[in-house]
């Protein structure tokens, strides 16, 4: 059946819906990965966003239990190129489309998306509708005027905490605050022979310190990061405590905890191309990021953090570092891997700091 996105300022984009049926609202944003659909569809950052991948071709490998980011996908809606209904690989357990109408994911496709992309660009993120061609206006009127969740760190974050267990002897134990936290993330310090209890986003300060913890991590989520005062709350009062490292929201936690201030990004960075720049040693690596706010490079005088990537297409921060105590963060995602391993010695930098070396 035919449907169309509707963008809040009035443009239109028409295709074929997976769901005859289906209709949502959320805020419109793309992501330039050319693979990993279905890591974005589950990954919690994108909570509450209708996804536009900007690559044509979705699809072509299915879908399979071990891609999965969370234990469910977050995002309000799909929006897509081609819709691949034959998918090849030795891995793939279904096709996208039946991975879609089983979550009941609305999915959009045979959509003009550079169209889509280069508009979002212009004009900015903003709020969108996906619903048949057929739905009346006044319909239309009332999905748009629906207010879309500010805090939805609540939404994605575990209900309960649960342990990650390593055979290394004398392992490190890291407490991760799980703000939206992606498995792979998990699984990659999991790897480095640490074991990773992993809380709530709203665990107080003295319940995580209670778990004895050799470092803190401060996980990736969706959201504006001004929206969950009480938790910048909790990570001041850890600060000085214990090693604590942020990815993403995390980063911008520990912005907000030392003084700095954020700022929603025009269209944000999305995607596996972003080239950052670490400054301590002049290298340019290629990472993957999901954000739409940034830390406020201006706002970092008087703080005790320094700068230590920068984004080279825009300058915006990508990481800082603490200059008395053993806390650092960085705005992309290093388990991701476009480079493909240009960032995983982030994660021997924490385990240096847990270790003091």
């Amino acid at each position: 059946m035919k449907g169309k996105l509707i963008l809040e300022d009035g443009a239109v984009y028409t295709g074929e819906l997976l769901d005859s049926a289906a209709k949502t609202v959320g805020e419109v944003v793309f992501t330039t990965t050319m693979t990993g659909y279905q890591e974005s569809l589950t990954d919690p950052s994108f909570c509450g966003q209708i996804l536009t991948m900007t690559y044509p071709l979705i699809g072509n490998y299915g879908a399979a239990e071990q891609f999965m980011q969370a234990r469910r996908s977050f995002v309000r809606g799909f929006v897509i190129g081609e819709l691949c209904d034959a998918p090849n690989n030795w891995q793939a357990e279904e096709s996208l489309a039946a991975f879609l109408s089983a979550r009941k994911i609305p999915c959009l496709y045979n959509v003009d998306t550079r169209a889509v992309t280069r508009h979002i660009r212009s004009a900015g993120t903003m709020k969108g509708v996906i619903v048949p061609e057929t739905t009346d206006e006044r319909e239309i009127r009332a999905l748009c005027a629906e207010k879309l969740p500010r805090n939805v760190v609540e939404t994605v974050t575990t209900t309960e905490t649960y342990t990650l267990e390593t055979a290394q002897e004398h392992a490190p134990h890291i407490v991760a605050m799980d703000f939206g936290v992606k498995r792979s993330i998990l699984r990659n310090i999991n790897r480095i022979g640490a074991k990773v209890t992993v809380v709530p986003a709203h665990t107080r300060a003295e319940e995580v310190l209670a778990l004895r913890p050799d470092g803190i991590f401060l996980s990736n989520g969706p959201g504006d990061p001004t929206d969950v005062p009480e938790i910048v709350e909790e990570i001041q009062k850890l600060a000085g405590k214990k090693p604590i490292f942020g990815i993403c929201l995390g980063h911008q936690l520990l912005a907000l905890a030392f003084g700095a201030k954020t700022y929603k990004m025009k269209f944000g960075h999305r995607g596996g191309n972003q080239p950052v720049k670490n400054l301590r040693t002049g290298k340019v690596h290629i990472s993957a990021q999901n954000h739409g706010y940034a830390v406020d490079p201006d706002s970092l005088a008087g703080t005790p953090l320094a700068v230590t990537h920068m984004n080279v297409n825009d300058d915006t921060v990508e990481g800082l570092r603490h200059t008395q105590l053993p806390i650092f963060s960085v705005q992309y995602h290093p388990e991701a891997a476009p480079g493909p391993d240009d960032n995983m010695y982030l994660f021997d930098e924490f385990w240096n700091l847990m270790k003091g070396v």
